[in-house]
């Protein structure tokens, strides 16, 4: 079986990991295409997965989505067409689910927050099944054109899924000289350039200003963002550490 499997956030690669491993054990292939986006990238390198890099994210404004969006969708159509693929996945890649359906491809979507409007209007009506957790109400996604059996739900989160073979990796921690007697706080700023994430919260730069001055706290930033990681090293917060590339973030967790 031929598998096209589409990334455009960070967080796609941790999920797509290891069905990706199964999916080539078992003998399929698997071609990825990814965006320029966060930390997408980067961690498609740090797990050792080849992509091909078409489009970039479109930033804040609703123009520049829309912009960026009629661009990639031209160049996944372009790229996809004659590769003969069987199935395409995605995790709220609607991009990838619009192309399939063009292109005649049975696509499946998954993602567990259910109120990205816009995002899942295009990506759920689209896609040939869409997979969610059990814990989101189906009612919910009945607007979006997803009820059974195009409807496919799931028990528990998909952590638990994409985290079932993780072992911490120390090595995470080698490039930083750390006091063991400090507290190991990892941070994660909001997806502002979401168009489901408009409203300013002013609780994560308070939060970070608090541990980035705690003189018993190693306060590890890892930004979404160029903007964000700027935004944080202008601070200059004497307990902060802010990595320049993607870090194992599982293991920097499981070892704070």
């Amino acid at each position: 079986m031929r598998v096209w499997i589409d990334m455009t956030a960070s967080a796609h690669v941790l999920v797509f990991r290891p069905l990706i491993a199964l999916l080539r054990e078992r003998g399929d292939e698997v071609e990825i295409t990814a965006r320029e986006y966060a930390q997408t990238l980067q961690l498609l390198e740090l797990h050792g997965l080849e992509a091909e890099v078409l489009g970039r994210h479109g930033g804040r404004s609703r123009l520049g989505k829309a912009r960026s969006l009629t661009s990639r969708l031209g160049a996944l159509r372009s790229w996809a067409a004659g590769r003969a693929f069987d199935i395409a996945l995605a995790h709220g890649s609607h991009e990838l689910t619009l192309t399939a359906r063009r292109l005649g491809i049975p696509s499946s979507t998954t993602f567990d927050y259910e109120f990205a409007w816009l995002q899942h209007q295009l990506g759920c009506r689209a896609a040939t099944r869409v997979v969610v957790p059990e814990s989101i109400p189906p009612e919910r996604l009945e607007g979006y054109g997803a009820e059974p059996p195009k409807l496919v739900q799931y028990p528990g989160l998909k952590e638990e899924y994409y985290l079932a073979d993780f072992e911490p990796d120390a090595a995470v921690l080698e490039p930083w000289s750390l006091d063991p007697a400090r507290v190991l706080v990892a941070l994660r700023p909001p997806p502002d350039v979401s168009l489901y994430h408009r409203r300013s919260n002013p609780l994560f730069p308070q939060v970070l200003e608090y541990l980035g001055s705690h003189e018993e706290v190693h306060a590890v930033v890892l930004p979404r963002t160029a903007e964000q990681l700027e935004y944080v090293r202008r601070l200059d917060l004497p307990s902060v550490i802010l990595p320049e590339r993607a870090v194992d973030a599982q293991s920097l967790i499981a070892l704070a």
